[in-house]
């Protein structure tokens, strides 16, 4: 059997204990607006960073540059998180955009207190439980009706408000110089946009921005996107309602109802739902965050719609319930957690996050863990609030795991004053829907196909008018005695769970540093057939997870996880991905020893 003890955690706890966090400020100086500049070129990548004075990590290095630039002009870690935002829908536009939405977990260093911000993309009011019944996944994902109110504009509208010192004019100056200038095409641009060239050509404004004479911009070369920094320019000078009600809502909405089909293709583009009331009636809203302890350590999550804090900290919590840790144990946590995850969380009155976090449900499902694989697929719990033995045999209906688009980014910031933001932002699939809204230099998001399609009577995901649909976005915080240890998160559609989650198992459990816990060898289960798991792991475990009753599939790459953190005497380590993805970017403010 693979297996570890559970190693003791006095070394980390004790380096939390020390960490002196600077007195934090009601807010730091404001900036003006030519204050925001880009910060210092750096020519690379660089995975890893320690230092002091705040810490950033992205998968891009155009991003991670300009969060570091507003931290050192005095910005906080809101600002520079909406800036770097911002940035990555230049740099990396087939993740992140206005037009997508995402998940914000935010620690208050001087009230140590964790928020949430819900900028989670929504159905239209004409959308009701059958609008996508019938439709093949690959057909609803290219056409307007995947697309969902955007999330993003008021997401950092309001996360500027209550926890910033910049105007959005201001935290999108970064992006507008990186759009205006433009970025050098790494192979990971390049081998997505080669990758969506085929629906990109049947959508003439798409064409002609990432497809300029026919081919995708080569490696090396420099992209320019124009027109989105003049959307953004305009978007700072008029706020959010311009999009919310105003002109640019109105070509959003144009868009959609009728995308900008290229004469001559065979695709069938479907029109979307969107009304530009939709628009007006979108708010980002802040949430109660979900929290659970794990070895004396409170670990904060996104709360529905995102099912992400619940499945991480449910399965963290069936692990601690076990007498030892290893990744046959992992991966059966993981089912346990992805079970309930299907028959009780979604955007609906009544998810019962007290009990799926509990230590008495979590114990239920603990004792259901053996020396071998569970049969599929595994059942979901009762979480009714009276447990005991194991169920004898669990009699409810498993539900699959739904495709959801394997992209998104995420991005961690951690200031001077101890604030830090997890933040993922997303437009769903690769490229979301492929379609540019025309002049604007920004592609639409394809988020409704992130809700179940149906016939499915009684699934909680299942589309709805306004209704937001499920994510596995999970931005994670964890603290020590009120005080931050680690902040992560990933891409990578439903295995964002289980990179979250495997992380802290490498970290907490397997006695890793945080460095080797991104970089290690991951493997996802989700309750499915077969556990889908990197070469690496494959070579390492497979042989004995196999023995065990495990099916492991390759899947050549899971997440792109990004990660601070917090050292001894105040000093931060910021991780991103060696490799994954073309490798992440770590940047410190100050690497003085």
């Amino acid at each position: 059997m693979i297996s570890r003890r559970i190693t003791p955690l006095a070394g980390i706890l004790v380096g939390s204990s020390l960490l002196l966090v600077q007195p934090a400020l009601a807010s730091p100086p404001a900036l003006s607006p030519s204050a925001v500049s880009p910060p210092v070129s750096q020519a690379e990548k660089k995975p890893v960073a320690e230092g002091s004075g705040g810490a950033v990590s992205t998968v891009d290095l155009d991003a991670s540059k300009a969060a570091l630039g507003v931290l050192r002009e005095g910005g906080n870690a809101m600002d520079a998180a909406v800036a770097a935002a911002a940035t990555l829908g230049v740099t990396e536009p087939y993740s992140a955009g206005l037009a997508g939405g995402g998940f914000i977990v935010y620690y208050d260093a001087r009230r140590k207190k964790v928020h949430t911000i819900d900028g989670r993309e929504a159905a239209p009011k004409a959308m009701g439980p059958a609008s996508l019944e019938g439709i093949p996944f690959d057909d609803a994902v290219t056409s307007g009706l995947s697309a969902g109110v955007p999330g993003s504009v008021a997401q950092w509208e309001l996360a500027l408000r209550r926890f910033g010192t910049l105007s959005l004019r201001q935290a999108l100056k970064p992006a507008i110089d990186v759009a205006t200038k433009g970025f050098k095409v790494d192979q990971t641009f390049y081998d997505q946009t080669a990758a969506n060239a085929a629906r990109f050509k049947d959508f003439t404004s798409t064409a002609k921005l990432y497809l300029p004479g026919g081919a995708p911009p080569p490696v090396g070369s420099t992209f320019r996107n124009p027109e989105l920094a003049d959307t953004y320019r305009r978007l700072g000078r008029l706020g959010g309602e311009w999009l919310y009600g105003g002109a640019l809502g109105a070509e959003v909405v144009a868009t959609v109802k009728k995308p900008p089909v290229t004469p001559g293709s065979t695709r069938n583009v479907r029109p979307g739902l969107m009304e530009l009331s939709d628009l007006k009636a979108y708010r980002a809203l802040e949430r109660p965050p979900t929290k659970m302890t794990y070895k004396g350590m409170d670990v904060y999550g996104m709360a529905p719609p995102s099912s992400g804090g619940s499945t991480v900290g449910e399965a963290l919590n069936i692990l601690e319930a076990l007498p030892e840790v290893g990744e046959h144990e992992y991966l059966e946590a993981s089912r346990l957690a992805f079970a309930d995850r299907g028959k009780y969380v979604g955007d609906i009155p009544g998810v019962p996050l007290g009990e799926l976090l509990s230590d008495g449900f979590a114990k239920e499902r603990a004792c259901l863990i053996g020396e071998r694989a569970m049969p599929h697929p595994a059942a979901p719990g009762d979480p009714d609030g009276m447990y005991g033995p194991c169920p004898a045999a669990p009699s409810a209906e498993a539900t699959e795991t739904a495709a959801e688009g394997p992209e998104t980014t995420h991005l961690v910031v951690a200031d001077r004053w101890g604030n830090v933001v997890a933040y993922n932002i997303t437009i769903e699939s690769t490229g979301g829907n492929g379609i540019v809204v025309p002049g604007r230099g920004f592609l639409l998001n394809n988020e409704l196909t992130d809700f179940t399609f149906g016939p499915a009577p009684g699934d909680p995901n299942l589309p709805a008018p306004g209704k937001r649909p499920r994510s596995s976005m999970a931005p994670t915080i964890v603290l020590n005695d009120d005080r931050p240890l680690l902040a992560l998160g990933s891409p990578g559609g439903s295995t964002i769970i289980t990179t979250v989650l495997q992380i802290l198992v490498n970290r907490w459990d397997f006695g890793m540093s945080l460095p080797e816990a991104l970089a290690a060898p991951r493997a996802t289960q989700r309750n499915t057939a077969q556990t889908q798991a990197e070469q690496a792991f494959i070579d390492r475990y497979g042989a004995e997870l196999t023995r065990q009753g495990h099916s492991l599939v390759l899947n050549p790459e899971i997440g792109a996880a990004t990660a601070v953190e917090f050292l001894r005497h105040g000093r931060l380590q910021a991780v991103a991905e060696p490799t994954r993805r073309g490798g992440g970017s770590a940047l410190v403010v100050s690497e003085r020893r």
